[in-house]
């Protein structure tokens, strides 16, 4: 029945002893309960082995006098079975969990006499000295000198013990490190030592409770996160699990570099075996559509700081549906759902501006809301129902008022809209499958409210048949089409760039000054009692989340999104438009070889090779049947190769200057060739000459790309040409008339171009390291994003959202080409110079010849294999997936497939 929630807040459970609680020790009916006697740093608690007698606990600041009677032999009242015996006198006293019923504190007043007889009798002594001590700390008028007086005993205990060796796993462990830490739970913190091996990391409290030690085997850790606790970076949470909301141990350190050796340990250990993932990665799989939005919101949550250790910080979610009156939930309407561009406090026009008149008339420093949307009592205000005693820890052994319990869904909502002061936001269980919270399933007394209504379970709205039907219909919600549209918007007022600064006031988004991170910085706090007063202001009050992104958030994309679900263990599934049987049949088909393919690419394995150039091979082209392969080189050359003969059948040379890259037109007639001669060469097959020359450049042409009948050309003349191209028939040839339909002007020399699927937006990068994203219908410049280095190729995702560059700075960079956002930077040990990738996975050609294979989001390198013993320059992959062709410096071709 004994827990840490039983103390006071910042109290500390030190150590227990077995004893008796003799109860009218002076009189012939008195009695004995067997039970144990805990010592904390401001109170005595004793609970009796009987579950229907009541725990006592005695305040020491109540406390008239501690002693062992035995010190006053004159005046001793005991007999001779009473040795070992303490004597508390007291003015009060707290009946806790009478007949085992959770409910509020019975206090009782005045003054009696409790005596406490140990087990063990030669214990008294160092008890009652120890009761002492923290009965003077309990008795300094200021809250900061008690804590400091507190914060002593308990290093000196520590200070006396260390960590119990023979509680390893294994007698081969070998120590790394050993540390005074506390362990975290909500509300409550439990000293003791730390210990990390090289197989596990060990936590033994310093009371034992709740077990002698607690383990954690580092091989089953999967994240672990640096926090930010009581306002110092002290923290260290460890998890072994990829998507619960619950941490397996949380500790607090008593200083960083403690904190940050630990932290490094078990990183170390943990870094070849797990990918640390970022804001940035979890926004790219969320955007994509591979994690649902309560997967990304948790994981937000996680990296912001919250926790479910600390109810100052615990993961907030957000109202989503509005409507709480309707008899049938309509997730097809907007006015369903909640405004997520604005914050609760702004989402009531009127009770606004009565905010906004407040704040323009008040000094430095200015907030429009004085409460915060998360605080620990809004958090309990939530979860009374499963949660007493935390809330009874809270408020000083007290439930709230019945009226403002959490009564009614529609009440809640209701006056979080209208309230003066009321501005929360929901928490994660919202939508989670578990309803507990919303019923009074432990009969727990909370009180009658003013209509004599006695508070049961939580009213839910009218479109809810029960609890698990509005966990699920809430659940849906969150994961409709509508939240994922606008879900973006709601991180920016959390986690983004409208959380401070110029954008929260724009916002209408701006909370006390305390609440953000850096808002006050406690070691310039001098004064003890200033320091803790300010603490627990703050800690009270709530905090504002670690900001993650400064700049807008980009929205979800949402391909042919008719419906969309979340199963039990939140995955995501999508719901496509209607498409005829043999069409959906052929999709899938090829959708599912597609994925096959890249699942297995480390399994890619070198055909054949040949050396068919004098110089290295600047473009690949391969006919629709993959019978013939169209080269370019710096050898000026253009070569047909047939893979079924294994030989060259073609070899032009338009000029003596080197050709940059290739393309092959739909119908396999011509190849284009772009030169360094400042001219676009058509060659046709059939008649196996040259077709036709555009001379459309001042410089050389260094990329083309083909798409509807129209070429888009780059060059290192500081232009982007797009041409209309349309055939002319004669007696003896197939000519093209070139029409030019926009130019887009670059400072220098254009390097590469990709175009999106739909051949409405256009990226250009350039040798100083600028990408340039333009419309290509208005041929109006979107975004022009700058990264400095030297840029090799890059590629449009099927998304026509993300853009992948790589350069000679050894990095890839993912790119949000509508928000121009670095969504995800994946560094290399060496330049790539050519890749292929299917939005998770990346397939390149390195500097020094290898091929990699590049699990994207987790930043690292799965597979290497041997190729090109010079750099690959370029290289052509087949629509299914399965056929690489690379072309090297060392003027060789390789066929590559995959064996599965």
């Amino acid at each position: 029945r004994f827990s840490l929630l039983l103390l006071n807040l910042e109290e500390y459970y030190f150590e227990q002893h077995t004893a008796n609680h003799i109860i009218n020790k002076d009189c012939k009916d008195g009695r004995k309960f067997r039970g144990s006697l805990k010592i904390c740093s401001k109170s005595i608690i004793f609970e009796p082995d009987d579950n229907i007698k009541p725990i006592i606990k005695i305040p020491l600041r109540d406390c008239i006098s501690i002693k062992a009677p035995e010190d006053n032999e004159a005046n001793n009242p005991f007999t001779r079975d009473t040795s070992g015996g303490i004597s508390v006198l007291c003015s009060q006293v707290f009946l806790i969990k009478e007949r085992n019923v959770i409910a509020p504190y019975k206090t009782v007043r005045g003054r009696t006499e409790h005596l406490f007889q140990l087990d063990v009798a030669g214990k008294v002594g160092d008890v009652v000295q120890t009761l002492h001590q923290l009965y003077r700390a309990s008795c300094l008028d200021k809250m900061g000198d008690q804590a400091a007086m507190i914060t002593a005993i308990l290093q000196s205990r520590l200070a006396r013990t260390s960590f119990d060796k023979n509680r390893f796993q294994s007698i081969s462990e070998t120590l790394h490190m050993e540390c005074k830490a506390e362990m975290v739970t909500p509300l409550v913190t439990n000293p003791g030592h730390v210990c990390v091996t090289d197989a596990n990391l060990y936590f033994q409290p310093l009371n034992g409770y709740p077990k002698p030690v607690v383990q954690i085997t580092l091989q089953n850790v999967r994240r672990i996160y640096k926090r930010r606790h009581g306002l110092m970076p002290l923290g260290l949470e460890v998890f072994c699990t990829e998507n619960d909301l619950c941490s397996d141990i949380y500790l607090k350190f008593y200083n960083y570099q403690d904190r940050d050796e630990v932290y490094f340990l078990i990183a170390t250990y943990i870094e070849n075996h797990i990918a640390e993932h970022t804001a940035e990665s979890y926004m790219l799989q969320w955007q994509r559509g591979h994690i649902s939005n309560y997967q990304y919101l948790l994981h937000l949550n996680n990296l912001a700081d919250r926790s479910c250790n600390d109810l100052s910080q615990y993961p907030v979610f957000p109202w989503i549906i509005a409507d709480y009156s309707s008899s049938v939930l309509d997730l097809t309407k907007p006015e369903t759902f909640r405004d997520l561009s604005k914050p609760v406090g702004a989402l009531n026009k009127e009770r606004l501006d009565r905010l906004l008149t407040r704040y323009q008339e008040m000094s430095e420093p200015k907030f429009m809301y004085g409460s915060h949307y998360s605080s620990p009592g809004y958090v309990l205000f939530y979860l009374v129902r499963v949660a007493p005693e935390y809330m009874l820890c809270l408020q000083n052994g007290k439930f709230d008022h019945a009226d403002r319990m959490f009564n009614s869904i529609a009440e809640t909502w209701k006056n979080c809209l209208d309230g003066a002061t009321d501005f929360k936001e929901l928490i994660p269980e919202f939508y989670e499958n578990d309803p507990s919270f919303l019923v009074n399933s432990l009969k727990l007394d909370l009180g009658k409210r003013q209509g004599g209504k006695i508070v049961e379970d939580v009213e839910l709205p009218p479109w809810a048949s029960g609890p698990d039907d509005f966990l699920q219909k809430s659940q849906e919600a969150l994961e409709s089409q509508y939240v994922s549209e606008h879900l973006h918007e709601w991180i920016d007022l959390i986690f983004g760039y409208k959380q401070k600064g110029s954008e929260a006031v724009a916002a209408k988004n701006v909370f006390h000054p305390l609440t953000y991170e850096g808002g006050v910085d406690l070691n310039s706090i001098m004064d003890p009692n200033e320091k803790v007063a300010l603490l627990t202001q703050i800690l009270e009050f709530g905090q504002t989340p670690k900001q993650l992104f400064t700049t807008p958030h980009p929205q979800r994309i949402i391909p042919r999104l008719k419906s969309l679900s979340r199963t039990s263990s939140h995955s995501i599934s999508l719901t496509e438009s209607p498409v005829s049987p043999n069409e959906e049949s052929f999709e899938d088909l090829t959708e599912e070889s597609i994925t096959l393919a890249w699942n297995n690419i480390a399994k890619l394995k070198l055909d054949k090779q040949y050396k068919i150039h004098k110089e290295a091979i600047t473009g690949i082209a391969v006919t629709c049947n993959g019978s013939s392969v169209f080269t370019t080189s710096q050898d000026s050359t253009l070569k047909m190769f047939s893979k079924e003969s294994k030989t060259i059948q073609r070899s032009v040379s338009f000029s003596n200057m080197a050709l940059s890259s290739c393309l092959i037109l739909p119908g396999d007639t011509t190849v284009i060739s772009s030169s360094w001669d400042n001219h676009i060469y058509f060659y046709s097959v059939a008649f196996g000459r040259q077709q036709d020359i555009l001379m459309g450049h001042d410089d050389a042409v260094s990329r083309i790309c083909w798409s509807d009948g129209r070429l888009y050309s780059a060059s290192w003349d500081s232009t982007v040409k797009v041409w209309h191209c349309v055939p002319e028939e004669t007696l003896s040839n197939r000519k093209h008339h070139f029409e030019l339909l926009a130019e887009l002007e670059h400072d220098v020399s254009v390097n590469t171009i990709d175009l999106n699927a739909a051949n409405t937006i256009l990226a250009s990068g350039t040798k100083d390291g600028t990408i340039s994203v333009w419309d290509v219908t208005a041929a109006t410049c979107l975004n022009v994003l700058f990264f400095l280095f030297l840029l090799f190729a890059f590629f449009f995702y099927t998304d026509s959202r993300h853009l992948l560059s790589t350069g000679e700075d050894c990095c890839f960079k993912v790119i949000d080409v509508q928000t121009g956002m670095l969504i995800s930077s994946v560094t290399t040990d060496e330049p790539q110079r050519c890749f292929k990738w299917d939005g998770n996975t990346i397939l390149s050609g390195s500097q020094s010849g290898e091929l990699l294979i590049w699990d994207l989001l987790g930043g690292k390198v799965i597979e290497r294999i041997k190729g090109h013993t010079g750099a690959v320059m370029s290289m052509w992959m087949n629509e299914q997936c399965n056929s690489v062709i690379t072309g090297g410096e060392d003027k060789q071709i390789m066929f590559w497939k995959l064996q599965y």
